[in-house]
């Protein structure tokens, strides 16, 4: 059975953040160096953090993340989500008015 992510401790989604990132991109490249810098900073940021609300919005993000990657990777093996999302980046939405 699969467990509810969103009972995971912060250092566990921490270390399954970490382990994507040496999926994208392993040893030690630009980019790898880049996405665990972030990684890190996101947590080494958040780690005084005591209100429980916080944390576990803190932890959905970190949860979404890691789900939006593997939506992402999974779309390139499914040629109809490959579609629908090359079809979703090529529609041109229009600026709201007011912002630059």
């Amino acid at each position: 059975t699969m467990s509810n992510p969103m009972s995971k401790t912060s250092l566990q989604i921490y270390r399954d953040c970490i382990r994507l990132v040496r999926h994208i991109a392993p040893g030690h490249s630009a980019k790898g160096i880049a996405l665990r810098t972030t990684v890190r900073a996101q947590f080494y940021n958040a780690r005084n953090e005591k209100d429980a609300d916080t944390i576990e919005k803190l932890k959905a993000n970190a949860i979404r993340g890691l789900s939006n990657y593997m939506l992402y990777e999974s779309s390139a093996k499914d040629k109809s989500i490959s579609k629908a999302m090359t079809k979703f980046d090529d529609t041109k939405i229009p600026p709201t008015k007011g912002k630059s």
